[in-house]
């Protein structure tokens, strides 16, 4: 599959479990792009009377097929959820990294379901995926929190 790496990482985390299944080649070709694809799983997989603050709702992450690529604004990535003003499916786009990085680690798309019992964040490197505390950044502003996630994560 030419610009995919038919990965999907599934994040559950009600039962703090990470897991990796297969991209089906149909799926990325029939709705090609990183929005068509996740409002399509997302459609797939969650009851559409669902409220959205709900553990069954899902959050998803997805890249398209050029995504860290050369091409122009391919570094593009979309998120996926149930919205609570409307009560429909919300697509929003977002630039910079992420995309990219996450097609590097080797994934298409982040389908997190359930509810975490304390607070946690995902820490991706390479093949390593890892539901890691973050107890102690709780309540710290965004700045204090991205220091010292980066000071934990990449010290160099």
């Amino acid at each position: 599959m030419f610009g995919w790496t038919g990965k999907i990482l599934r994040i559950n985390l009600s039962e703090k479990s990470v897991g990796v299944e297969d991209l089906n080649p149909k799926l990325a070709q029939d709705y090609i792009g990183a929005r068509g694809l996740g409002a399509k799983i997302f459609a797939d997989e969650v009851d559409p009377k669902v409220d959205s603050f709900s553990p069954d709702n899902k959050l998803i992450f997805a890249t398209g097929p050029l995504t860290g690529t050369n091409a122009v604004s391919a570094g593009r990535y979309n998120v996926i959820t149930k919205a609570p003003l409307t009560g429909t499916i919300a697509a929003s786009n977002s630039g910079g990294y992420f995309g990219a990085e996450l097609k590097y680690a080797g994934y298409d798309l982040i389908v997190f379901e359930g509810k975490a019992d304390q607070p946690v964040y995902l820490f991706i490197k390479d093949e390593l995926v890892e539901l890691r505390s973050a107890a102690h950044v709780w309540g710290k502003t965004t700045f204090e929190t991205d220091d010292i996630l980066r000071e934990e994560t990449c010290p160099e």
